[in-house]
């Protein structure tokens, strides 16, 4: 029931559900991060790269409605010697906003954070709010020594082993590859199929992104 238990149902994305994940992402996202949102077509492009894990591509549904998804891909740390050891990286983790604050991100992530570690993987790598992702075990990437590609260490670039010592020995870059590229051009006829939705600017969490994203230690 709803405000109060929440029976939410996690399973995988199947085919008939990614119009339905488009959706609630792009209004997960819309003026979160600047006007408007892309994550949208980030998500509609991931589906189709080599890199995208499709066994960890997730929807939580709540009364036969999808309200939130998480996608991983592969990604990469390369090391000084050009050894290159595959790490994962989610995102975006969408909920739709009157579904938010109750713990559906949060159960999406833990989940996904087990089945990454039986199936073998060493690591999560993501760029994320500091204050949020810490409850689940991540860690600024200069605690590992791992940089972004200009050798810098981000203060939202953030490291989660997923067994203990994964990461012994192992620094470097933390390469994710162009996927999360987005081509204005292309975002504004991909919107074109959607509903028309006002876009602001200045928000309050438009300015902590930028804080954010402008920050390194």
């Amino acid at each position: 029931m709803f405000g109060g238990f929440m029976e939410i149902i996690l399973r995988l994305e199947e085919e008939k559900d990614c119009r339905a994940v488009d959706e609630v992402t792009r209004e997960a996202f819309w003026n979160v991060h600047q006007p408007g949102c892309d994550e949208h077509l980030l998500i509609h492009k991931l589906r189709g790269e080599r890199e995208f894990v499709k066994d960890l591509d997730f929807v939580a549904v709540f009364d036969n409605r999808i309200v939130g998804n998480i996608v991983y891909v592969q990604s990469k740390i390369r090391d000084v010697d050009g050894v290159e050891y595959t790490v994962l990286t989610f995102g975006p983790v969408s909920v739709l906003p009157e579904y938010q604050h109750k713990g559906i991100g949060s159960k999406l992530i833990r989940h996904t954070m087990q089945l990454s570690r039986e199936m073998g993987y060493r690591a999560i790598l993501i760029y994320g709010e500091p204050e949020y992702y810490k409850r689940f075990g991540f860690i600024e990437s200069i605690k590992y020594g791992i940089t972004n590609k200009d050798g810098k260490y981000p203060a939202a670039l953030l490291v989660l082993e997923l067994y203990e010592g994964a990461l012994d020995g192992i620094n470097g870059v933390f390469d994710e590859g162009d996927i999360y590229q987005v081509d204005r051009a292309e975002l504004e006829s991909f919107d074109k199929a959607f509903p028309v939705k006002e876009m602001l600017s200045g928000t309050r969490s438009q300015l902590r992104f930028d804080e954010m994203v402008g920050k390194y230690l």
